[in-house]
């Protein structure tokens, strides 16, 4: 039955965890700011020294066949023998090519951190010539990276004869320094659009700004620990590996890429609650405080459900699939509790109205999409109501 004129609806029940946390963030915020920020700037500190790197067999799990067998060779030949380098001489005439072999031959033994050069093999037509390089270093070792651009820088031609550097090692260093240059435009153009989006989403330049610098914050941290556990051996006991190693060079591509979208789908949770009571009334505080208490708990949820996805991951061996749940869960717990729900609350109640200033010439360019029903309820109210 309908309510009696009069009745006034229940008051909304605002004695939830999420509220509690929001006024008690919201009343703290500069301390809550700068711990966030000094905790997760410590946190990502690690990251400066990250290596990438393609896996080899040294770091599978201990006992496994790969694993046995990588250190037997290392033990009776030396690391090197795991990771060979292929130079390949060739040219037009079989001439030119047997003339350069012992010249190309020469040059790389004297190169720093080669252990040995075998043998040269020739196609049949003699026009190619095949050389194996061994390094003194492993195939993940930043000593045989350096190793393999000294060669190609000292080693480009010799005569009209063309030397080339290939190889499984040589592979995975080309592809993991491809990834790595990349890794800047994607961030850049990633972080971009978001903040593009978010802009028409909240009617905010200061708001889609944060989230950003939050989420690069989340990034940062992440990898920060990830490396300490992963390449630098720290509490390594604690996840079950054995043997510490530069992370899988794909790893920073795939782990910006998840934590991005779940990152905004936090921030849109949380954010379009305050956003929606800011425009309809409620002062930039008690909005935020209403965006937290409403939000908190599906932000939790979701949270907890990517931790526990992701960190099951952990409890695998391969090395390789550990890392990236690792990374996962940590960067979810971060980006959730850290950022979102700690950090996002104080910077909103510290901007005050600010935090919601956008352009008139920025405002009439921009599409205006009303996630908050503004532009709906000032037809309503425009509209008469029939009796």
């Amino acid at each position: 039955a309908a309510p009696a004129a009069g009745d006034t609806p229940p008051a909304e029940d605002r004695s939830g965890f999420g509220f509690r946390w929001a006024h008690w963030v919201t009343k703290l915020r500069i301390p809550v700011i700068l711990v966030g920020l000094l905790g997760l700037g410590l946190l990502a500190l690690p990251a400066q020294d990250m290596r990438l790197a393609l896996p080899d067999a040294a770091t599978a799990p201990e006992g496994s066949a790969a694993r046995v067998s990588s250190d037997v060779i290392r033990e009776g030949f030396g690391p090197g023998f795991t990771g060979r380098l292929a130079v390949v001489v060739t040219s037009d005439s079989p001439q030119d090519t047997a003339a350069a072999v012992p010249q190309v031959t020469a040059l790389i033994q004297r190169t720093e951190g080669v252990l040995a050069v075998a043998p040269p093999q020739v196609d049949p037509s003699g026009r190619t010539a095949l050389l194996g390089v061994i390094p003194r270093t492993g195939p993940t070792d930043a000593a045989t990276e350096t190793l393999v651009h000294d060669i190609r820088d000292g080693v480009g031609s010799i005569g009209n004869a063309e030397v080339l550097l290939t190889g499984v090692t040589a592979i995975g260093i080309d592809v993991s320094e491809k990834l790595s240059d990349a890794l800047p435009v994607y961030l850049l153009l990633v972080v971009g659009l978001s903040i593009l989006l978010l802009m028409l989403v909240f009617r905010s330049i200061l708001v889609p700004v944060k989230a950003a610098l939050g989420f690069l914050l989340t990034v940062a941290a992440t990898f920060g620990i990830t490396v300490a556990v992963f390449q630098q051996g720290h509490l390594a006991d604690l996840v079950g590996l054995d043997t510490p190693g530069p992370l899988i060079s794909f790893l920073p591509i795939l782990l910006i890429g998840i934590l991005f979208g779940l990152a905004m789908d936090y921030e849109v949770f949380l954010v379009s609650r305050m956003r929606e009571d800011f425009v309809h009334g409620d002062t930039p505080r008690q909005a935020t405080i209403n965006g937290m208490g409403h939000g908190a708990r599906v932000v939790t949820a979701a949270a907890l459900i990517m931790i526990s996805v992701f960190g099951g991951f952990v409890f695998l061996d391969d090395p390789v699939i550990k890392s990236m749940g690792f990374a996962l869960a940590i960067g979810v717990a971060i980006d959730a509790f850290v950022v979102r729900m700690t950090i996002v609350p104080a910077v909103m109640s510290l901007l005050d109205r600010t935090a919601w200033w956008l352009p008139r010439w920025l405002n009439r360019t921009l599409p205006n999409v009303d996630i908050e029903g503004e532009g709906l309820r000032a037809h309503l109210d425009r509209e008469p109501v029939d009796a």
